[in-house]
């Protein structure tokens, strides 16, 4: 935005500052907030503290500075208050998961380490974090995040203390960053809608699995060659031979990739889930039942039934939702969900691909709000540039869902 609409916006801003950061105990520190958020919405190429401070009328930069870097404000509760005012407000139909990155010179900033960094689709010295998004068709916004702290920096407790991460911080994997956020959102009080994610986290089963234990409902892409049998395989009792312990039930052919279940036979049938800017959005998408094998779906079975000599030697069903295009010579993508085989095909494809959504915000939160402009190193101080930068892209997520607050050119 330009100037003079950014300063015909403040009226709003402050009320909705007022509001979110009202857990921010002092009056200074919420009006540096409001004139940050300001900054993040100002037309500017970059949205680092210093450029921001000169492009402001008010814009002070070592005040700015200590606001987000030393300043000891809870993020926490603001982060809450944004997330509830948004569930309100977009009614999500999904939560999505996912991870950004954040490619970085040298090696101070937290938790910055060479890991694969998707913004480059290479391994590459990056920040990474985690994030979980509320979605429908027509809006999203993100949550809540986590910062991905890499073992080599939880073990260094001199690089720990430069960056002031907290003694109870270590190094815990993305789907355990991830069930993290989704139980403090659960924990805030709105009904958790259908969880999405890409295969990254889809293909983990124990993520899956532990999404199950909590309640949850999922739909997550999958890599073809994940495993599972037909949803009418059995398992049979071999003769125990009177030596050594029982045995045990087990199928009688060995499980197949996701690939193998498609045939001449399977049905397919024409999905529409969207209009998109280059016209309508459909495709063909088949639903089967599988029983999800592998190490971790049986060892889990087991410990359900109570333990290895209790278990019945079943595997649960699970439904497989497939995408094949006309055009296409064999399946683009596949999605597992525990949601009942009777679910709606076009829900069940509206949900899968919802996820496109997270693309959306990422975009406006990098390139329109300078998520990945923040020069600071600290933890607190990438924990708050980041729950600035959500508020702004609430507030304006806000203003486009509100029809009686026209948006600047």
């Amino acid at each position: 935005m330009r100037l003079g609409e950014v300063e015909r916006l403040r009226g709003e801003l402050s009320e909705f500052v007022a509001d979110v950061f009202a857990s921010v105990p002092r009056r200074d520190q919420r009006r540096w907030g409001e004139c940050y958020l300001r900054g993040l919405m100002l037309d500017g190429r970059r949205k680092s503290i210093q450029p921001m401070a000169e492009r402001l009328r008010d814009g002070d930069m070592q005040a700015l500075q200590q606001f987000v870097n030393q300043s000891p404000w809870e993020w926490t509760p603001v982060r809450q208050r944004i997330a509830q005012r948004l569930c309100e407000a977009v009614q999500p139909e999904v939560w999505v998961v996912d991870d950004v990155s954040f490619p970085k010179c040298g090696t101070a900033s937290v938790g910055v380490a060479r890991q694969y960094c998707g913004a480059l689709g290479k391994r590459a010295n990056c920040q990474v974090a985690v994030s979980v998004h509320a979605a429908t068709d027509t809006a999203s916004c993100p949550l809540e995040w986590e910062l991905f702290l890499p073992r080599e920096w939880a073990d260094d407790d001199r690089r720990r203390q430069r960056a002031g991460v907290p003694e109870e911080v270590g190094h815990v994997s993305k789907t355990g960053l991830a069930l993290g956020l989704l139980g403090r959102l659960a924990g805030q009080g709105p009904a958790v809608p259908v969880i999405v994610a890409d295969a990254g986290y889809g293909r983990s089963v124990s993520f899956r699995l532990a999404l199950e234990e909590r309640g949850w409902s999922y739909v997550m892409a999958v890599d073809s060659k994940e495993i599972a049998r037909p949803a009418a395989a059995k398992p049979w009792q071999p003769e125990y031979g009177g030596l050594g312990p029982p045995t045990l039930p087990r199928y009688r052919e060995a499980a197949k990739p996701l690939t193998a279940f498609v045939d001449s036979d399977t049905r397919f049938d024409s999905v529409t889930w969207r209009q998109g800017s280059k016209g309508t959005m459909t495709s063909r998408f088949a639903v089967l039942e599988v029983r999800p094998s592998g190490k971790e779906a049986t060892r889990t079975a087991q410990e359900a039934a109570g333990g290895r000599s209790r278990w019945n030697g079943v595997l649960p069903l699970r439904t497989l939702l497939i995408e094949q295009p006309a055009e296409a010579a064999e399946p683009t993508g596949y999605w597992v969900t525990n949601l009942p085989v009777t679910t709606p095909v076009a829900d069940l494809v509206r949900w899968a691909k919802m996820r496109w959504r997270i693309e959306h915000d990422y975009r406006e939160l990098k390139h329109g709000l300078g998520l990945d402009h923040f020069e600071g190193r600290t933890w607190r101080g990438w924990h708050h540039h980041v729950t600035l930068v959500t508020a702004a892209q609430a507030f304006l997520t806000l203003r486009r869902l509100d029809p009686k607050a026209p948006m600047p050119a």
